[in-house]
């Protein structure tokens, strides 16, 4: 047999990879934020951010004062707990919310149409003061009504005006903007919202694909749906949130077990997983409704060992984003995301080093023979560290 009978056969190979890279094309190189952050529509102002940061500073000072409290508080390694917490309040003083969601979905609740128009333009107004003056967070949007229940007249009304007035206000539309699409039941309805959002584009002069949405994953109908989901997103879909309330509550699960590390939240988070690794959609998990019943140092604790037990258990399962919905939530979520990425640090930090001081092959540190994908792991981790404040740029060499 001579090489050149082989052509045909080494096309098609080229083909089958291309259409792969189609589909899975990796990672984005752009920051994830570590956490979304929901405010209902009617409550958001530019300052929202900022007196969140503030909110969960006091706390941060009033219930855990000492370096030696954030282990009771938050399961801080005891090494660890000066370090975290002087970064946690840094952070909190500085960056407090690295992804903000303007809710006009369940925070928000029904109302009338001229009600929400009127809170339509009101948020037009607060994110172009905080953008005017350098507030608003990296990552921001909107939650818009779900085409499940009827809600697809106001979800596109909402978001025309929102668009439509800060275009106006501001002649162009920030970075870092997103657009929740919740409850999907079917993926015919992600294709008519990824064909609306064209059409405002065409309309408004804004650049092709600029409008990018993610979806929230909380229907039984979008586990199972959910290769067919992406595709009808025709490469608009930027993330995939897991929905934790509705999702074990389709599932008929009593209030008492409707949580983030149920079995049946894992299979879904799972299936999420699998479905969506390499294609650029970014995952996120979801919530939890604990929050402080009162300012006693009790029970400020109670909530703060809840949250900061979910995002570690999201964290050694491969989700490095959640969603918080209290100032108190924020405390948590950073010293327990700090924690994760500086316990282990000179490890990973070696491990990096003798794979490139290897040249990429038989990298040993430790006695850990490691592989090119772990490696791309750890590197990962330790630009995830770097972006959300837990170490410094300078403490590492990131290739």
């Amino acid at each position: 047999m001579t090489l050149s009978s082989l052509d045909d056969l080494n096309a098609r190979v080229e083909e089958a990879r291309a259409e792969h890279e189609r589909r899975r094309p990796g990672e984005p190189a752009d920051r994830q934020p570590v956490h979304t952050v929901y405010v209902p529509a009617d409550r958001f102002t530019a300052d929202t951010p900022g007196e969140l940061g503030a909110e969960a500073l006091r706390l941060l000072d009033a219930h855990a004062a000492d370096p030696s409290t954030m282990t009771a508080a938050f399961g801080v390694e005891p090494s660890l707990t000066e370090t975290v917490r002087e970064r946690v309040a840094a952070k909190l003083s500085r960056d407090p919310v690295e992804d903000v969601r303007i809710d006009f979905e369940d925070g928000y609740g029904v109302r009338d149409d001229e009600e929400e128009d009127a809170h339509v333009a009101a948020a037009v107004e607060q994110v172009a003061r905080a953008y005017e003056t350098r507030r608003l967070p990296y990552y921001w949007g909107l939650r818009v009504r779900s085409f499940a229940d009827g809600g697809h007249a106001r979800s596109m009304r909402t978001l025309d005006g929102f668009l439509t007035g800060l275009a106006e206000r501001l002649g162009k539309l920030p970075g870092g903007f997103v657009v929740t699409f919740p409850k999907i039941i079917t993926a015919e309805h992600v294709k008519i919202f990824t064909e609306f959002l064209s059409r405002f584009e065409d309309e408004i002069g804004l650049p092709e694909n600029m409008l990018r949405f993610e979806i929230q994953v909380e229907t039984p109908e979008s586990v199972t749906g959910l290769p067919a989901i992406v595709e009808a997103a025709g490469g608009r879909l930027r993330a995939a949130h897991f929905g934790v309330y509705d999702y074990t509550a389709a599932l008929g699960l009593p209030p008492s077990e409707q949580r983030l590390d149920h079995p049946s939240c894992e299979y879904a988070r799972h299936v999420m997983q699998v479905t969506l690794a390499g294609t650029g959609v970014r995952l996120s998990d979801g919530s939890t409704n604990i929050v402080p019943a009162g300012d006693e140092t009790a029970d400020v604790h109670k909530a703060w060992r809840r949250h900061s037990a979910l995002v570690r258990y999201s964290l050694l399962h491969g989700y490095n984003q959640g969603w918080d919905l209290h100032a108190a939530h924020l405390a948590s979520r950073f010293a327990t995301v700090y924690a994760f990425h500086l316990n282990g640090l000179d490890d990973v930090i070696d491990r990096v080093r003798a794979w490139n001081d290897a040249g990429g092959a038989d990298g040993r540190a430790d006695g850990v023979l490691d592989e090119p994908a772990t490696i791309k792991a750890l590197t990962a981790r330790l630009r995830r560290a770097v972006d959300c404040g837990a170490i410094d740029a300078d403490a590492v060499t990131l290739p």
